[in-house]
């Protein structure tokens, strides 16, 4: 249900993450999702990367792990896909709480809904405690999309268009790099110049907040859209990791309960990771 008519509060900027000397931030919860594992757009160097380098007490997998829709096209599953999920496996089974609710992309896995897999709990969505005492309803998201939950097939046909930008996309960012420029998001300027899609995103974001806000939650951590962003809408705190295929991007809470995307930069090789120093911005 879209509130256009509600305040929303913009939060401070996506922070760049420099791990000093390659030491391993530790944080209280970490939040990814739309991986999209085993789809040629993923992102795995950057993301297993990431993962070998946070130490996290809490891990969310927030749906789109592995991207069941593009293997039914075609099988295509290199190694750096397979050690992504066995640092996921490791985490697990050193101490880290791992909890995996699946999205649209990988919704077969629904029906192992209140299972535990190797020390991976499963859940349709669940309930995340902050260290302040702020209740969070984490979901893929999927459920506030019009086109997913009412028009599959056009779902499917958006997937696979989408695809092929992402793969022209990496084509041309290839290129870029050869010529010493930096990374440039097709689909990020395509998105950007739609006013249908700010229209969508704004109605996803007001819809996700409703949704918390109805339950009687202080806010919403989702994915599915790719947009990652943190802020406050009628009240509620609305948080999306974005993705790791377009921005490598994570939602992250410190010890203390603060609230922040964090960007790894080794995922964009262009970007000077010595200029951005290891800090969160709070959430309102």
């Amino acid at each position: 249900m879209p509130l256009q008519s509600t305040p929303r509060s913009e939060q401070p900027p996506v922070v760049a993450i420099d791990p000093a000397n390659g030491a391993a931030p530790r944080v209280r919860s970490v939040f990814i999702s739309d991986v999209h594992l085993g789809s040629r757009g993923c992102r795995a160097e950057a993301l297993l990367d990431f993962l070998r380098r946070v130490r996290c007490e809490q891990l969310y997998l927030v749906g789109d792990i592995v991207d069941l829709w593009c293997l039914r096209r075609g099988f295509y599953w290199p190694e750096t896909h397979t050690a992504v999920l066995r640092e996921i496996l490791r985490k697990a089974a050193t101490g880290t709480r791992v909890v995996y609710v699946p999205g649209n992309h990988d919704a077969d896995l629904r029906e192992l809904v209140g299972a535990e897999i190797r020390g991976i709990e499963v859940r349709r969505d669940c309930i995340h405690v902050t260290a302040e005492g702020r209740r969070l309803l984490v979901t893929h998201g999927d459920d506030f999309d019009a086109v997913v939950a009412c028009q599959a097939w056009l779902a499917t046909l958006g997937s696979t268009v989408y695809d092929y930008v992402i793969a022209l996309n990496r084509m041309f960012n290839d290129a870029r790099r050869l010529l010493g420029m930096s990374y440039w998001s097709l689909a990020g300027f395509l998105k950007g110049c739609s006013g249908e899609a700010r229209r969508y995103i704004e109605n996803f974001e007001h819809a996700a907040a409703y949704a918390a806000k109805r339950q009687g939650l202080d806010g919403i951590v989702c994915g599915h859209i790719h947009r990652h962003g943190i802020a406050t809408i009628d009240g509620v705190v609305y948080a999306n990791d974005g993705d790791w295929v377009e921005n490598c991007t994570a939602l992250v809470e410190d010890r203390n309960g603060r609230l922040a995307i964090w960007h790894w930069p080794h995922a964009l090789p262009e970007q000077s990771a010595a200029s951005t120093p290891l800090v969160g911005e709070k959430a309102a």
